[in-house]
């Protein structure tokens, strides 16, 4: 029994000493996170508004006269200039109104010259009493009734002239030809029958409206009071529905003279130039107003910004490279940036990635947003 017990105490103490000389597990390393150094930038302060294009001029095509459609002329959605033919109606109806006035005219100017004859004979004839009043005035009543009817006839003729030549649809304005509303052979109907649009795209209007509350900080920006002689140099972006910018800018054309009842807005309205048909009328934008200029703003990345229990706070690293919360009031949001009003200064080490792996008072190795990272063996 003292040999076992002997034993089991040799092989006790081999055991403890191994435990004894055995290395210690390592330490994780510190999280490596991306910084930037915070340094006052300018920033301008933007709204969006929500806008929608609107055509120069918009002329409806109706025709003046009625008959059948004939030829379609234009191409829909192809440019047209002023007086360029659009449609034709069938003209041989109007062809032989022509014909029948001219021949109503020349009836007519027959009658008057030979009621002229005759009054030019009775004339002489009553200074010597060779015929009664009562010729005389039957011969002058000849007359100017002759001489009406003429002028009857003319204007009949001309109105018939007029008729043949509306059977020629033309366009009043340079522009853009839209969707034909009637095919040929369609049966159209003077003054009433839509035949097409056209729209006059270059330039084009951007019209939006701001609230009430911005009206004086536009005012502001614009160094006046928002009215018409507010529309000088003042230059407004425009974004497309993809969110691109349009690549010229507007110039304020038209400004309200009272604000909406309904909406509470002001209603404004651009001109941009539109040489390359980018703009469709009817299209949605959006308008982009600067509201506010700063020469010393911070700005510090959207995705650095943590929020919890509705404040909003960032990890900033300290001289001891450790992470520490920092709470921090936020102002506008400028493109992929917040403006922070209040909790951070000229300096400040801010993290810009790698946030989830960080924890109060953690050492840290941070490595500048700037800066090029280092090459993996």
């Amino acid at each position: 029994m003292k040999k076992f017990a002997a034993a089991g105490t040799a092989l006790l103490s081999a055991v403890l000493a191994a435990c004894s000389s055995a290395t210690p597990p390592a330490a994780p390393p510190p999280p490596q996170v991306v910084v930037k150094t915070m340094a006052p930038a300018e920033a301008s302060v933007t709204i969006d508004y929500v806008a929608q294009t609107e055509a120069l001029n918009e002329v409806e095509i109706r025709p003046r006269v009625g008959g059948l459609l004939e030829t379609q002329a234009a191409v829909e959605g192809s440019k047209v200039r002023k007086g360029q033919l659009l449609f034709e109606i069938d003209a041989q109806p109007y062809q032989a109104a022509v014909s029948q006035a001219k021949a109503a005219l020349a009836l007519a100017q027959s009658a008057f010259d030979q009621a002229d004859r005759d009054l030019a004979r009775v004339k002489p004839l009553s200074t010597i009493d060779a015929v009664s009043q009562q010729e005389l005035d039957a011969a002058i009543a000849r007359h100017d009734s002759s001489n009406a009817q003429v002028e009857a006839a003319r204007a009949a003729l001309q109105t018939a002239q007029l008729n043949l030549g509306y059977t020629r649809v033309t366009s009043p304005i340079d522009g853009v030809i839209g969707r034909a509303q009637l095919k040929v052979g369609g049966l159209v109907t003077a003054y009433t029958s839509l035949l097409t649009t056209v729209y006059s795209t270059d330039p084009m209007y951007v019209n939006f409206a701001i609230s009430e509350s911005r009206v004086l900080e536009v005012q502001r920006e614009l160094g006046g009071a928002l009215n018409q002689s507010a529309k000088s140099e003042r230059t407004f972006k425009v974004l497309l529905g993809d969110g691109s910018e349009y690549p010229y800018p507007g110039r304020l054309n038209f400004i309200d003279a009272a604000v909406d009842n309904t909406t509470g807005t002001l209603r404004l309205r651009l001109e941009v130039p539109n040489p390359d048909q980018l703009l469709r009328a009817n299209q949605f934008a959006r308008v982009r107003v600067t509201t506010e200029n700063l020469k010393d703003a911070m700005l510090v990345p959207q995705r650095a910004v943590q929020e919890f229990q509705g404040k909003n706070y960032v990890w900033v690293i300290d001289g001891e490279s450790k992470a520490v919360q920092r709470d921090v009031t936020l102002g506008a949001r400028v493109d992929p940036d917040w403006i922070v009003s209040k909790g951070l200064a000229a300096g400040d080490v801010v993290v810009i990635e790698g946030m989830q792996k960080l924890r109060a008072g953690a050492v840290v190795v941070a490595r500048n947003a700037d800066a090029q990272p280092a090459a993996k063996p």
